[in-house]
Protein backbone atom coordinates (compact mmCIF):
# COMPACT_ATOMS: atom_id res chain seq x y z
CA UNK A 1 0.00 0.00 0.00
CA UNK A 2 2.94 2.02 0.25
CA UNK A 3 2.78 3.39 -3.66
CA UNK A 4 -0.65 4.68 -2.61
CA UNK A 5 0.73 7.06 -0.14
CA UNK A 6 3.44 8.19 -1.98
CA UNK A 7 1.12 8.75 -4.88
CA UNK A 8 -1.22 10.60 -3.21
CA UNK A 9 0.21 12.41 -0.06
CA UNK A 10 3.39 13.64 -2.06
CA UNK A 11 3.43 12.89 -6.13
CA UNK A 12 -0.35 14.38 -7.17
CA UNK A 13 -0.66 16.84 -4.72
CA UNK A 14 3.00 18.51 -5.86
CA UNK A 15 1.74 18.14 -9.50
CA UNK A 16 -1.71 19.81 -9.21
CA UNK A 17 0.44 22.96 -7.05
CA UNK A 18 2.63 23.15 -10.07
CA UNK A 19 0.07 22.74 -12.43
CA UNK A 20 -1.91 25.61 -10.79
CA UNK A 21 1.17 28.24 -10.60
CA UNK A 22 1.99 26.88 -14.51
CA UNK A 23 -1.96 27.78 -15.68
CA UNK A 24 -3.40 30.55 -13.58
CA UNK A 25 -2.09 33.14 -16.24
CA UNK A 26 -2.56 30.92 -19.38
CA UNK A 27 -6.30 30.26 -18.94
CA UNK A 28 -9.01 32.57 -18.84
CA UNK A 29 -9.95 33.82 -15.08
CA UNK A 30 -13.33 32.34 -14.53
CA UNK A 31 -12.19 28.65 -16.40
CA UNK A 32 -8.72 28.75 -14.63
CA UNK A 33 -9.93 29.73 -10.94
CA UNK A 34 -13.20 26.89 -11.13
CA UNK A 35 -11.22 24.07 -12.40
CA UNK A 36 -7.76 24.51 -10.54
CA UNK A 37 -9.95 24.98 -7.59
CA UNK A 38 -11.60 21.62 -8.60
CA UNK A 39 -8.77 20.05 -8.85
CA UNK A 40 -7.38 21.41 -5.55
CA UNK A 41 -10.49 19.85 -3.78
CA UNK A 42 -10.25 16.39 -5.43
CA UNK A 43 -6.45 16.22 -4.55
CA UNK A 44 -7.31 17.06 -0.87
CA UNK A 45 -10.19 14.59 -0.48
CA UNK A 46 -7.92 12.17 -1.95
CA UNK A 47 -4.98 12.65 0.47
CA UNK A 48 -7.28 12.94 3.25
CA UNK A 49 -9.07 9.59 2.21
CA UNK A 50 -5.53 8.16 1.63
CA UNK A 51 -3.85 9.28 4.98
CA UNK A 52 -7.31 8.51 6.80
CA UNK A 53 -6.97 4.56 5.53
CA UNK A 54 -3.47 4.82 6.43
CA UNK A 55 -4.21 5.45 9.77
CA UNK A 56 -6.90 2.55 10.12
CA UNK A 57 -4.01 -0.10 9.20
CA UNK A 58 -1.90 1.71 12.41
CA UNK A 59 -5.00 0.93 14.56
CA UNK A 60 -5.26 -2.60 12.41
CA UNK A 61 -1.43 -3.25 13.70
CA UNK A 62 -1.92 -3.13 16.64
CA UNK A 63 -2.24 -6.72 19.08
CA UNK A 64 -5.30 -6.02 20.76
CA UNK A 65 -6.76 -4.62 18.12
CA UNK A 66 -6.22 -7.83 16.46
CA UNK A 67 -6.77 -9.83 19.19
CA UNK A 68 -10.11 -7.77 19.59
CA UNK A 69 -11.36 -8.14 16.03
CA UNK A 70 -9.91 -11.45 15.55
CA UNK A 71 -7.63 -10.74 12.78
CA UNK A 72 -3.29 -11.46 12.69
CA UNK A 73 -1.90 -7.82 13.27
CA UNK A 74 1.55 -9.55 11.97
CA UNK A 75 -0.32 -9.87 8.78
CA UNK A 76 -1.07 -5.74 8.79
CA UNK A 77 1.93 -4.73 9.88
CA UNK A 78 4.14 -7.19 7.11
CA UNK A 79 2.50 -4.87 4.38
CA UNK A 80 4.52 -1.67 4.64
CA UNK A 81 7.56 -3.85 6.82
CA UNK A 82 9.78 -2.09 5.14
CA UNK A 83 8.57 1.80 6.10
CA UNK A 84 7.04 1.11 9.39
CA UNK A 85 6.71 4.47 9.75
CA UNK A 86 4.11 5.43 7.72
CA UNK A 87 0.89 4.38 9.14
CA UNK A 88 1.78 6.36 12.52
CA UNK A 89 2.48 9.24 10.21
CA UNK A 90 -0.77 9.23 8.62
CA UNK A 91 -2.10 9.13 11.82
CA UNK A 92 -0.75 12.36 12.96
CA UNK A 93 -1.85 13.72 9.47
CA UNK A 94 -5.24 12.96 9.76
CA UNK A 95 -5.50 14.42 13.07
CA UNK A 96 -3.92 18.29 11.66
CA UNK A 97 -5.93 17.62 8.67
CA UNK A 98 -9.15 17.25 10.69
CA UNK A 99 -7.87 19.68 13.06
CA UNK A 100 -7.13 22.14 10.36
CA UNK A 101 -10.74 21.86 8.61
CA UNK A 102 -12.33 22.07 11.86
CA UNK A 103 -10.73 25.77 11.93
CA UNK A 104 -10.64 26.68 8.69
CA UNK A 105 -14.82 25.92 9.22
CA UNK A 106 -15.04 27.61 12.47
CA UNK A 107 -13.52 30.63 10.99
CA UNK A 108 -15.68 30.92 8.30
CA UNK A 109 -19.56 30.03 10.29
CA UNK A 110 -17.53 32.83 12.71
CA UNK A 111 -17.04 35.42 9.61
CA UNK A 112 -20.72 34.49 8.71
CA UNK A 113 -22.22 35.24 11.98
CA UNK A 114 -20.61 38.88 11.99
CA UNK A 115 -21.95 39.87 8.30
CA UNK A 116 -25.44 38.22 8.38
CA UNK A 117 -27.01 41.31 10.08
CA UNK A 118 -26.09 43.19 6.52
CA UNK A 119 -27.81 40.45 4.79
CA UNK A 120 -31.22 41.21 6.56
CA UNK A 121 -30.73 45.09 5.75
CA UNK A 122 -33.29 45.15 3.07
CA UNK A 123 -36.35 44.21 5.50
CA UNK A 124 -35.13 46.09 8.56
CA UNK A 125 -33.10 49.24 7.93
CA UNK A 126 -33.23 50.31 11.60
CA UNK A 127 -30.66 47.25 11.94
CA UNK A 128 -27.53 48.85 14.08
CA UNK A 129 -24.28 47.41 12.61
CA UNK A 130 -21.88 49.76 14.05
CA UNK A 131 -21.29 50.65 18.04
CA UNK A 132 -19.47 54.17 16.64
CA UNK A 133 -22.08 57.31 16.88
CA UNK A 134 -22.85 58.89 13.59
CA UNK A 135 -22.91 55.86 11.22
CA UNK A 136 -25.96 55.15 9.71
CA UNK A 137 -26.94 52.72 6.68
CA UNK A 138 -29.41 53.76 3.67
CA UNK A 139 -30.35 51.28 0.44
CA UNK A 140 -28.53 52.41 -2.50
CA UNK A 141 -30.83 51.46 -6.13
CA UNK A 142 -27.13 49.76 -7.62
CA UNK A 143 -28.32 51.46 -11.03
CA UNK A 144 -24.95 53.50 -12.55
CA UNK A 145 -24.44 53.76 -16.27
CA UNK A 146 -26.44 50.15 -16.66
CA UNK A 147 -25.21 48.32 -13.91
CA UNK A 148 -29.10 47.41 -12.36
CA UNK A 149 -28.21 45.59 -9.09
CA UNK A 150 -31.89 45.41 -7.48
CA UNK A 151 -31.98 47.13 -4.60
CA UNK A 152 -28.90 44.41 -3.16
CA UNK A 153 -26.39 47.62 -2.81
CA UNK A 154 -26.12 48.73 0.93
CA UNK A 155 -24.58 52.57 1.49
CA UNK A 156 -22.86 52.65 4.57
CA UNK A 157 -22.42 56.30 6.30
CA UNK A 158 -18.64 55.85 7.00
CA UNK A 159 -15.95 58.10 6.24
CA UNK A 160 -14.02 55.44 5.97
CA UNK A 161 -13.22 53.59 2.30
CA UNK A 162 -14.40 50.30 2.07
CA UNK A 163 -16.89 48.49 -0.74
CA UNK A 164 -17.29 44.30 -0.50
CA UNK A 165 -19.67 41.77 -1.29
CA UNK A 166 -21.53 39.76 1.38
CA UNK A 167 -22.49 36.46 0.03
CA UNK A 168 -25.05 34.44 0.93
CA UNK A 169 -28.98 33.57 -0.39
CA UNK A 170 -29.64 37.43 0.24
CA UNK A 171 -26.48 38.65 -1.07
CA UNK A 172 -25.76 42.15 -0.59
CA UNK A 173 -22.49 44.48 -1.59
CA UNK A 174 -21.48 47.23 1.11
CA UNK A 175 -19.97 50.53 -0.08
CA UNK A 176 -19.24 53.01 2.50
CA UNK A 177 -19.83 57.02 1.35
CA UNK A 178 -16.27 57.74 2.10
CA UNK A 179 -15.55 54.76 -0.92
CA UNK A 180 -18.42 56.30 -3.12
CA UNK A 181 -17.51 60.29 -2.90
CA UNK A 182 -13.94 58.86 -4.30
CA UNK A 183 -14.77 57.33 -7.20
CA UNK A 184 -16.45 58.99 -9.93
CA UNK A 185 -20.19 57.62 -11.99
CA UNK A 186 -17.80 55.46 -14.28
CA UNK A 187 -15.83 53.83 -11.40
CA UNK A 188 -18.37 53.36 -9.35
CA UNK A 189 -20.45 51.17 -11.77
CA UNK A 190 -17.47 49.34 -12.40
CA UNK A 191 -16.64 48.41 -8.52
CA UNK A 192 -20.73 47.44 -8.48
CA UNK A 193 -20.08 45.33 -11.66
CA UNK A 194 -17.04 43.63 -9.79
CA UNK A 195 -18.98 42.95 -6.68
CA UNK A 196 -21.67 41.49 -8.21
CA UNK A 197 -19.74 39.34 -10.39
CA UNK A 198 -18.45 38.22 -6.61
CA UNK A 199 -22.18 37.56 -6.09
CA UNK A 200 -23.18 36.01 -9.47
CA UNK A 201 -20.15 33.47 -9.61
CA UNK A 202 -20.12 32.53 -6.06
CA UNK A 203 -16.43 33.27 -5.70
CA UNK A 204 -16.53 32.75 -1.93
CA UNK A 205 -17.59 29.24 -2.52
CA UNK A 206 -14.11 28.95 -4.30
CA UNK A 207 -11.94 30.68 -1.85
CA UNK A 208 -13.40 28.70 1.20
CA UNK A 209 -12.28 25.28 -0.75
CA UNK A 210 -9.34 26.44 -1.39
CA UNK A 211 -8.52 27.28 2.09
CA UNK A 212 -10.15 23.71 3.18
CA UNK A 213 -7.30 21.98 0.88
CA UNK A 214 -4.73 23.87 1.79
CA UNK A 215 -5.72 22.83 5.70
CA UNK A 216 -5.30 19.18 4.73
CA UNK A 217 -2.00 19.72 2.74
CA UNK A 218 0.50 21.80 3.88
CA UNK A 219 1.48 22.29 0.02
CA UNK A 220 -1.46 23.68 -1.02
CA UNK A 221 -1.39 26.46 1.19
CA UNK A 222 1.36 27.69 -1.11
CA UNK A 223 -1.46 28.52 -4.09
CA UNK A 224 -4.27 30.47 -1.69
CA UNK A 225 -3.39 33.72 -2.85
CA UNK A 226 -2.86 32.45 -6.01
CA UNK A 227 -6.48 31.11 -6.18
CA UNK A 228 -7.57 34.75 -4.45
CA UNK A 229 -5.76 36.52 -7.58
CA UNK A 230 -7.72 34.18 -9.51
CA UNK A 231 -11.08 35.22 -7.88
CA UNK A 232 -10.42 39.02 -8.40
CA UNK A 233 -9.41 38.52 -12.40
CA UNK A 234 -12.44 36.91 -12.68
CA UNK A 235 -14.85 39.34 -11.13
CA UNK A 236 -12.46 42.17 -13.14
CA UNK A 237 -12.68 40.52 -16.33
CA UNK A 238 -16.91 40.13 -15.73
CA UNK A 239 -16.88 43.71 -14.73
CA UNK A 240 -14.93 44.80 -17.83
CA UNK A 241 -17.71 42.54 -19.56
CA UNK A 242 -20.13 44.30 -18.16
CA UNK A 243 -19.62 48.29 -18.38
CA UNK A 244 -18.02 47.52 -21.74
CA UNK A 245 -15.15 49.32 -20.28
CA UNK A 246 -11.75 47.22 -19.35
CA UNK A 247 -10.03 50.52 -19.07
CA UNK A 248 -12.87 51.74 -16.31
CA UNK A 249 -12.12 48.66 -14.67
CA UNK A 250 -8.57 49.02 -14.11
CA UNK A 251 -8.53 52.85 -13.09
CA UNK A 252 -11.41 51.65 -11.04
CA UNK A 253 -9.17 48.95 -9.12
CA UNK A 254 -6.24 51.36 -8.97
CA UNK A 255 -8.13 54.11 -7.05
CA UNK A 256 -9.96 51.86 -4.96
CA UNK A 257 -6.56 50.32 -3.73
CA UNK A 258 -4.81 53.59 -3.02
CA UNK A 259 -8.13 55.13 -1.56
CA UNK A 260 -8.11 51.70 0.86
CA UNK A 261 -4.55 51.80 1.80
CA UNK A 262 -4.52 55.59 2.89
CA UNK A 263 -5.23 56.66 6.11
CA UNK A 264 -8.96 57.06 5.66
CA UNK A 265 -9.39 53.48 4.34
CA UNK A 266 -10.32 50.59 5.79
CA UNK A 267 -7.43 48.57 5.06
CA UNK A 268 -5.27 51.26 7.10
CA UNK A 269 -7.95 49.99 9.65
CA UNK A 270 -7.02 46.71 10.31
CA UNK A 271 -9.47 44.56 12.20
CA UNK A 272 -10.15 47.05 14.54
CA UNK A 273 -12.70 48.92 12.72
CA UNK A 274 -15.22 47.03 14.08
CA UNK A 275 -17.95 45.05 12.26
CA UNK A 276 -17.23 47.01 8.88
CA UNK A 277 -13.70 45.57 8.66
CA UNK A 278 -14.81 42.18 10.23
CA UNK A 279 -17.55 42.61 7.29
CA UNK A 280 -14.95 43.15 4.97
CA UNK A 281 -13.09 40.12 5.87
CA UNK A 282 -15.63 38.08 5.26
CA UNK A 283 -16.04 39.51 1.84
CA UNK A 284 -15.10 39.75 -1.27
CA UNK A 285 -13.74 43.18 -2.03
CA UNK A 286 -12.20 45.06 -5.12
CA UNK A 287 -9.66 46.99 -3.19
CA UNK A 288 -6.97 44.19 -2.35
CA UNK A 289 -5.89 43.62 1.63
CA UNK A 290 -2.97 45.56 3.32
CA UNK A 291 -0.50 42.51 2.96
CA UNK A 292 -1.11 42.26 -0.48
CA UNK A 293 -0.46 46.31 -0.45
CA UNK A 294 2.79 45.83 0.69
CA UNK A 295 3.57 43.26 -1.71
CA UNK A 296 2.60 45.73 -4.45
CA UNK A 297 2.55 42.77 -6.84
CA UNK A 298 -1.16 42.26 -6.95
CA UNK A 299 -3.02 45.20 -8.10
CA UNK A 300 -0.40 45.84 -10.63
CA UNK A 301 -0.90 42.54 -12.28
CA UNK A 302 -4.53 43.18 -12.02
CA UNK A 303 -4.40 46.66 -13.78
CA UNK A 304 -1.53 45.15 -16.16
CA UNK A 305 -4.19 42.38 -17.37
CA UNK A 306 -6.93 44.60 -17.95
CA UNK A 307 -4.90 47.29 -20.30
CA UNK A 308 -3.99 44.20 -22.38
CA UNK A 309 -6.28 42.22 -24.86
CA UNK A 310 -7.70 39.10 -23.43
CA UNK A 311 -4.92 36.48 -24.94
CA UNK A 312 -6.28 33.42 -26.23
CA UNK A 313 -6.38 30.40 -24.58
CA UNK A 314 -6.46 26.41 -25.28
CA UNK A 315 -9.29 24.16 -23.46
CA UNK A 316 -6.93 21.05 -23.96
CA UNK A 317 -4.24 22.89 -20.88
CA UNK A 318 -8.26 21.92 -18.48
CA UNK A 319 -7.09 18.63 -18.62
CA UNK A 320 -3.58 18.78 -17.46
CA UNK A 321 -5.42 19.94 -13.72
CA UNK A 322 -8.06 17.67 -14.38
CA UNK A 323 -6.58 14.17 -15.93
CA UNK A 324 -4.77 14.85 -12.24
CA UNK A 325 -7.25 14.70 -10.43
CA UNK A 326 -9.20 12.00 -11.54
CA UNK A 327 -5.88 9.84 -11.47
CA UNK A 328 -5.39 10.70 -7.90
CA UNK A 329 -9.17 10.00 -6.72
CA UNK A 330 -9.18 6.49 -8.70
CA UNK A 331 -5.75 5.48 -7.41
CA UNK A 332 -7.06 6.57 -4.12
CA UNK A 333 -10.34 4.22 -4.15
CA UNK A 334 -7.76 1.64 -5.06
CA UNK A 335 -6.26 2.35 -1.91
CA UNK A 336 -9.16 1.61 0.18
CA UNK A 337 -10.04 -1.25 -1.93
CA UNK A 338 -6.53 -2.61 -1.05
CA UNK A 339 -7.30 -1.85 2.85
CA UNK A 340 -9.97 -3.95 2.81
CA UNK A 341 -8.54 -6.91 0.99
CA UNK A 342 -5.70 -6.78 3.43
CA UNK A 343 -7.68 -7.10 6.35
CA UNK A 344 -10.01 -9.83 4.88
CA UNK A 345 -6.32 -11.90 4.32
CA UNK A 346 -5.17 -10.99 7.79
CA UNK A 347 -8.52 -12.62 8.91
CA UNK A 348 -8.17 -15.99 11.38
Amino acid sequence: MFDHFVSSVVICPLLVVLAVRFLADRLRPEAAVRFLVLSLTAAAVACLVTITAFGLKAIAELPATGAYFHFSDRIVRADTAHEPWVSWLSVALTVSAVAGIARVWWSHRRDSAAVRPYTSLGASLDASLDASPGVSLDVSPGASRGVSLDGRVLLVDDDRAAAFAIPGADGRIIVTTGMRAALDDTQYAALLAHEDAHLRGRHHRLVLLARLAAAVHPAFRLLTRRIDYLVERAADEQAAARVHDRRAVARAIGAAALISAGPGGLVSAGRSGGPLSAGRSAGLPMAPAAADLRRAGTVPRRVASLLSPLRAWSPLLLLVPAGVAVFDLVWTAECVWDLGELLYAAQI
